[in-house]
């Protein structure tokens, strides 16, 4: 009798009908998530979002059941307030009014990831260099963002996976698609590939204005020159500050932002010559300090003072050149120091003990020097660690023949070669070294800003680094799970309206909180005081909120929503939404 073949089994489909429903007794309620949903929908909504979406994506497909611009603006959506996978994001948005997505709950069976895809797909075919800067345009001219002076840095997105399809850049529909390859990763995953995501913000408020994502073995210094002439476009101006970290100091990048009537400022690297001659001096006593700026905490107590050298000095190129010290810096070029040598000391106490031992691999007095340089040159460890590394011979003597030794017994010699290693530490030289401790040099073309106001500018490019710890930890953008490289640069788009719509909100609470006196509002844990809350706290505060429909049989619906906590009423007066949630 032939093998029956067992009945297909599938996962049974989510159930996207609209809204949790409750029955009893005649009585039902239906409960949607509201969340934060009404307070970024007014972001959203200010920035034209959908505008610019239909504006710059290609014509609609006829047969299309949902707008790609309807699905984009869900996606953000979701990654704002939930970061569902895509496959769960049309159940995620089953348990939210259809309303705040522009969706009817009969178009929400039809949202799935093939959907998620193809309005990425359709991203993909837009202009997005474009469409980034019609929308960061807007966005400046609508929150009246200052434009004075801009912050560029770059991170990796890791990826795992092979992703040979993507190994060289191409052309896929006419539009360019970067290579998921090796370089230089900021994740420490040298073993995994990655793209280069370039991001700028702007001072006032860490607002997010451009970015871009290149092949991952791109290096940051061939970004700095079109980066800058996007920038030009989008502030229609050349006279703002550009701030980078040292890949901006290359004597062709410099030249390039200076020639064509740019302002820059950056960190000189340790590789010019310049930083070499300048610690010299340091050496030998020959600079004087003078302090320039203190940082405090809410008591008064010093926490940092910076100061800056007396002796102007120019760089080979003629540009300004600014040595600054702080002493928070100098505690941790200290300590860091110390655990070097510390660490350097264990790896070679560790290498002799094996050098020691009679059955050492080490026969060879070059391989062992090239494991002492392993240990030292990394870090420069040589200049306070000295290491000598000698080859001697053992004489042993053993009995040629067997049996008992007698006066007429032969004895063979035999030589064994033994490496012995020794090392010390130069204490003067380490002491040497305390001067040049909290050192870093300034490098700019700008001639009008003092000393202060440039240091100032530099310490704030931690802004964007509190950005890039937005996307890889709030919204988690690596790992992704998406095989097609179109459709992940059009994902990093949307993660880049995410960062801009955060920024927005961040920038708007706190400038109201200013306006108003309000020095601080209860939204940490044990309502404890929050000087510059974060959107994802507020996003946070409002998780619970929901709408409810109670439908008694004979009787009209009854629609109410969770009533708000004075906090969150706070946070709503402050933001100019106090009706938001009344309905």
């Amino acid at each position: 009798m032939p093998e029956q073949k067992r009945p297909r089994q599938s996962n049974p489909a989510p159930d996207l009908s609209p809204g949790e429903a409750a029955h009893t007794g005649g009585q039902s309620l239906k409960s949607f998530r509201l969340g934060a949903l009404p307070i970024l929908d007014r972001i959203i909504r200010r920035l034209r979002l959908d505008d610019f979406l239909r504006q710059y994506l290609p014509p609609e497909d006829a047969r299309q059941k949902i707008a790609t611009s309807t699905g984009l603006l869900l996606l953000l959506k979701n990654l704002l307030v939930s970061r569902e996978p895509m496959y769960g994001v049309g159940q995620w948005a089953s348990r939210h009014p259809a309303e705040w997505f522009a969706l009817t709950p009969a178009q929400l069976p039809h949202w799935n990831d093939d959907r998620v895809g193809r309005c990425l797909d359709r991203l993909f075919d837009a202009n997005v260099p474009s469409f980034t800067l019609a929308v960061a345009t807007h966005a400046v001219a609508e929150f009246n963002v200052a434009l004075d002076e801009l912050h560029n840095d770059s991170t990796t997105i890791t990826f795992h996976g092979d992703y040979r399809e993507a190994a060289q850049e191409d052309l896929m529909r006419g539009q360019k698609t970067q290579a998921i390859t090796w370089g230089h990763n900021k994740d420490h995953r040298p073993d995994l590939k990655q793209l280069l995501y370039v991001l700028t913000v702007t001072r006032d408020g860490g607002v997010p204005v451009h970015f871009r994502v290149e092949s991952g073995n791109t290096t940051d210094d061939r970004t700095h020159r079109a980066t800058w002439d996007l920038l030009c476009q989008l502030t229609g101006r050349r006279d703002f500050l550009y701030v980078a970290d040292c890949k901006l100091a290359t004597a062709e990048n410099m030249a390039y932002l200076h020639q064509h009537g740019g302002r820059f400022l950056s960190i000189l690297p340790r590789t010019r010559s310049e930083d070499g001659e300048f610690r010299a001096l340091l050496y030998q006593d020959q600079v004087t300090w003078k302090p320039i700026h203190e940082k405090r905490d809410e008591k008064g107590v010093l926490l940092e003072r910076y100061s800056v050298a007396d002796q102007a000095t120019l760089s080979a190129e003629g540009y300004r050149l600014i040595w600054c010290h702080s002493t928070r810096k100098a505690e941790v070029d200290a300590s860091s120091r110390h655990q070097q040598v510390e660490r350097a000391l264990l790896a070679l106490s560790e290498l002799r003990l094996k050098l020691s031992s009679p059955r050492s691999r080490y026969r060879q007095l070059g391989k062992v020097k090239e494991a002492v340089a392993a240990i030292l040159e990394p870090r420069d460890l040589a200049r306070w660690i000295t290491v000598e590394v000698v080859e001697k011979r053992e004489e042993t003597y053993r009995q040629e023949g067997r049996g008992r030794p007698n006066d007429k017994t032969r004895y063979v010699k035999e030589e064994t070669v033994r490496i012995a290693l020794t090392y010390r530490i130069d204490h003067v030289a380490l002491a040497a070294e305390m001067c040049v401790d909290g050192v870093f040099p300034l490098i700019t073309n700008e001639l009008l800003l003092t000393e202060e106001e440039l240091l100032l500018a530099y310490k704030r490019q931690p802004v964007i680094e509190k950005r890039f710890s937005q996307l890889k930890t709030d919204f988690e953008v690596a790992p992704v799970y998406l095989q097609n490289v179109g459709r992940i640069q059009s994902l990093l788009c949307v993660y880049f309206l995410a960062l801009l719509t955060e920024a927005l909100l961040e920038r708007e609470l706190r400038a109201a909180m200013k306006r108003d006196g309000v020095k601080s509002v209860p939204l940490y844990p044990e309502g404890r005081a929050c000087h510059r809350p974060t959107a994802r706290r507020v996003i946070d505060l409002f998780e619970e909120v929901q709408r409810h429909q109670l439908i008694v049989e004979g009787q009209a619906p009854v629609e109410f929503t969770t009533e708000l906590s004075k906090l969150q009423r706070q946070i709503l007066n402050l933001l100019g939404m106090a009706t938001a949630y009344d309905r």
